[in-house]
């Protein structure tokens, strides 16, 4: 269960923060896999923190022995237990410590692998109500914040607490009235809890969500840089960035106040404990109940719980603080598992989602039956498009900007999920079943090789060579300064965007899929570029079923046959000769785009 999406202050619409409850839910899950270490990290430091409760009643018996004027000799069995009890405690906390940080490292690898594994199946619609700011955010700073109470938090934590717990029971053996002594400190260290907790939770998610719209004002103002000189709006969005810092700032040092806050309750408590204790010795003493060394390890005991006491409460800020980004991250992977249904409109009955279905035939048909998709309420997109592509076919989508061919390609490769409506695609029989390819590809960093090996890790380099031959890029790759070793990506050798295309092409290729969706893959080229991908594009296809999203009509013209869509409904369908003599809105679009490339230019 996650809480409603915040609204950042840029407008988006933030990913969701899963509740207290679900959070510790799958935080349950996470450690399950791993329930015999936690057990036997746990039971070592029991051991570990038992045996140096020891030293108190060791140093109670040398006060016993010098009160009483006994021989220096009596002082050596005490002298040599301190020892022995320092050498067993450093190694059992050694060892306990060091299974917990395995705990905790363990649990924090699974955690990254869960998130990146559900961020990249998260709806691409969704991602960009929400903008790249708040998912930056939580991918760096959320998760750094969790790997940083795992690695120290954690094992200072589950050693402080069982400190607590066996030092109040060690009270209770010397006497049971110094053990409600130092309970005198309780009330108020649980208020401070209290108090502190319910403000650090709030104020923690509020500073995370915060600092993800700086991030996503700061990548807008980088990212449209160009944009932004051109308009001369430089100062706006200096104004702009500045206020989400200010605010970020602000809530940092509410953060601090809370802290300090909370430091000086917690030494008011110090103070009451201690005195409580000694008050209790002293009366005990006089009156012969106990021993001037009960008395000081006694006192020592309370003395020794400032340092766990204190580690406890004072970690409850680094808990705090990562329980609000795991929450934040928790929020995401159920997003992902629980794709979002977009509201019913007033007087209409929810629709039902059908889930995408899967054909075990050998046939690469792909079938598309009322689809009708919306990116929320008021906002629908396609309208129960229906659409076949046969074993082998290349249908070409066209239609004007925001008629819906993008959205349908992303249903059609599964990127995407329908509102309403079936989708059947080709079965994965060991090969990638369907492959996407945008004209937003992305060169990942490493080498040219690495890179192609995405698409198939076995690939050989000859492998490699066939591919990028078949786009008919294998020449500029070779002529490389390391051929397929030359690092590219980002700090590497840049690759213009044609390239950047043969290379998501190539991929293709190399994956091998039954059912290829190319959007818009040639548009991010020039005209000669466009020429070059244009015939990349058509050797990477032959042999495959496709679906192809047209920016240049010559696409529509190579294509099997030609689908046109129109405010997210099909009005044709058929071959490209047919439909530019039908006179109908295909028509209306080839008539436009071919005398646009035939007007001469004016002098």
């Amino acid at each position: 269960m996650t809480t409603p999406s915040p609204t950042a202050d840029t407008g988006a619409e933030l990913l969701p923060i899963a509740t207290p409850a679900r959070t510790r839910a799958a935080l349950r899950t996470l450690i399950r896999p791993d329930r015999g270490l936690a057990l036997t990290g746990l039971g070592i430091l029991v051991a570990a923190t038992a045996v140096g409760l020891l030293v108190q009643p060791v140093l109670g018996r040398i006060v016993d022995i010098v009160a009483d004027g006994r021989p220096a000799g009596d002082l050596t069995l005490p002298v040599v237990l301190l020892v022995a009890v320092a050498v067993v405690q450093g190694l059992t906390t050694t060892l306990g410590l060091t299974r917990i940080a395995r705990l905790g490292e363990t649990v924090l690898a699974r955690l990254r692998e869960r998130f990146v594994e559900r961020a990249l199946n998260l709806p691409a619609d969704r991602l960009e109500r929400a903008g790249a700011g708040d998912l930056t955010a939580r991918v760096t700073g959320d998760v750094a914040r969790v790997a940083e109470a795992v690695r120290s938090a954690l094992p200072e934590m589950a050693r402080s607490v069982l400190a607590i717990l066996l030092t109040l029971g060690a009270l209770a053996l010397l006497d049971v009235r110094f053990l409600l002594a130092a309970l005198l400190a309780v009330p108020v260290q649980l208020l401070t809890a209290r108090w502190y907790v319910r403000r650090a939770l709030t104020l923690y998610a509020d500073q995370r969500v915060a600092n993800g719209a700086q991030q996503q004002q700061l990548l807008e103002t980088i990212g449209g840089a160009v944009t932004v000189r051109g308009h001369r709006l430089e100062e706006q969005h200096t104004e702009r960035s500045a206020g989400r810092s200010r605010k970020a700032v602000d809530l940092t040092m509410r953060s601090v106040n809370l802290v300090l806050g909370f430091y000086g309750r917690l030494h008011i408590a110090e103070y009451i404990g201690l005195a409580a204790v000694l008050i209790a010795g002293f009366w005990l003493v006089r009156d012969g109940a106990v021993s001037i060394g009960t008395a000081t390890a006694a006192a020592l005991y309370f003395h020794s719980l400032f340092g766990p006491v204190n580690a406890a409460l004072v970690l409850l800020d680094d808990a705090q603080s990562a329980a609000a980004g795991l929450a934040r991250l928790v929020g995401v992977t159920d997003l992902a598992e629980q794709p979002e249904q977009p509201e019913p409109t007033a007087g209409k009955a929810a629709p039902v989602s059908v889930p995408r279905q899967r054909t075990a035939s050998s046939e690469a048909a792909v079938t598309v039956l009322e689809v009708s998709h919306a990116y929320g309420p008021g906002r629908p997109v396609l309208h129960e498009v229906s659409l076949t592509l046969k074993a082998g076919e290349h249908v070409a989508l066209v239609g004007t900007s925001g008629a819906g061919k993008s959205t349908l390609a992303r249903i059609v490769a599964g990127v995407q999920q329908p509102t309403t409506g079936t989708v059947t695609a080709p079965a994965s029989t060991g090969e990638t079943s369907v492959v996407l390819v945008t004209q937003e590809v992305h060169v990942f960093t490493g080498t040219l090789a690495e890179d192609l090996r995405l698409a198939r890790p076995d690939a050989t380099d000859a492998d490699l060579r066939t591919a990028l031959s078949t786009v008919y890029a294998l020449d500029w790759a070779e002529a490389l300064p390391d051929g397929l070793a030359t690092v590219v990506g980002e700090g590497g050798h840049r690759l213009d965007p044609a390239r950047a295309q043969q290379l998501a092409l190539a991929r293709l290729v190399l994956a091998d899929p039954a059912l290829a969706v190319l959007d818009e893959a040639t548009a991010e080229a020039g005209s000669a570029g466009a020429r070059v991908l244009e015939r990349s594009a058509e050797a990477a296809l032959a042999g495959r079923t496709a679906l192809v999203v047209a920016h240049r009509l010559t696409q529509a013209v190579a294509a099997d046959r030609v689908v046109v869509l129109e405010a997210g409904r099909v009005v044709e369908s058929g071959p490209h000769d047919e439909l530019r003599d039908a006179d109908g809105p295909y028509a209306a679009l080839w008539r436009a785009w071919s005398g646009s490339r035939t007007r001469a230019p004016h002098p």
